[in-house]
């Protein structure tokens, strides 16, 4: 099996997901959109991941990239194929299927709770009724038709979703581990202002190893719902 992910700026790349990865038997290829945007015939990826990123979806006269990553994103889901998008690639999916992406009310970065949305389709992936995630994000994005709600949180609504059996899209960093957390801060911390939303520093550096360990846990369950 193998696995593809597009990479948007080098201080975010795969965290926990790639340890997955390792045991799960993918080998493993990146598109880093930040050098060159080069895509891999989609018949030859069984798993793509989308990366988050500082850029917005709609920054296409910014990005040259970023119509052409809409692009194949939008054939490897028409593909069947497995696509799985955090943050920045949640939206990317969003608006390769054709919803709005936009300025959210609240800009949520550092630990807030996400809440799983309970529903009748015995098929949607179930996060639990409450979960401390890490967020950095100051977008979002209207639900994709079709798509199942599955996360919401007080600061916004879509947090996650889920199109079919091969789609899902989550605003907030399940993969995060010390490092890439460290690294995310010292790239954008001039979006720290801390508000109702948005920690301060020395409380995201808080963060206790069980934190971690729990949502890493929870990607893996994510990974899991593809194979």
């Amino acid at each position: 099996m193998h696995a593809h992910y597009l990479q948007h700026v080098p201080f975010e790349g795969l965290g926990s997901i790639e340890l997955w990865l390792e045991k799960a038997g993918y080998t493993t290829s990146c598109t880093r959109l930040f050098e060159s945007a080069v895509f891999p015939p989609v018949d030859s990826i069984d798993l793509l991941i989308v990366m988050g990123g500082p850029m917005s979806v709609n920054d296409e006269d910014q990005f040259s990239w970023l119509a052409p990553e809409k692009q194949f994103v939008r054939e490897m889901i028409r593909s069947g194929r497995p696509v799985l998008g955090i943050c920045l690639g949640a939206q990317l999916i969003a608006s390769a299927m054709g919803a709005r992406v936009f300025k959210n009310k609240e800009k949520e970065i550092g630990w807030f709770p996400v809440e799983g949305i309970a529903s009748d389709n015995d098929s949607a992936f179930r996060f639990p009724f409450s979960t401390r995630v890490f967020h950095w994000h100051g977008e979002t994005f209207d639900l994709p038709a079709g798509a199942i709600h599955l996360a919401r949180s007080r600061g916004c609504e879509n947090q996650a979703f889920q199109i079919g059996q091969t789609v899902l899209g989550l605003q907030f960093h399940l993969e995060t581990t010390p490092a890439f957390m460290v690294e995310i801060i010292n790239h954008c911390r001039d979006e720290i202002i801390p508000s109702r939303y948005v920690q301060t520093v020395s409380d995201m550096l808080s963060a206790q190893p069980d934190q971690f360990r729990k949502i890493n846990e929870l990607m893996d369950k994510v990974l899991s719902f593809f194979s």
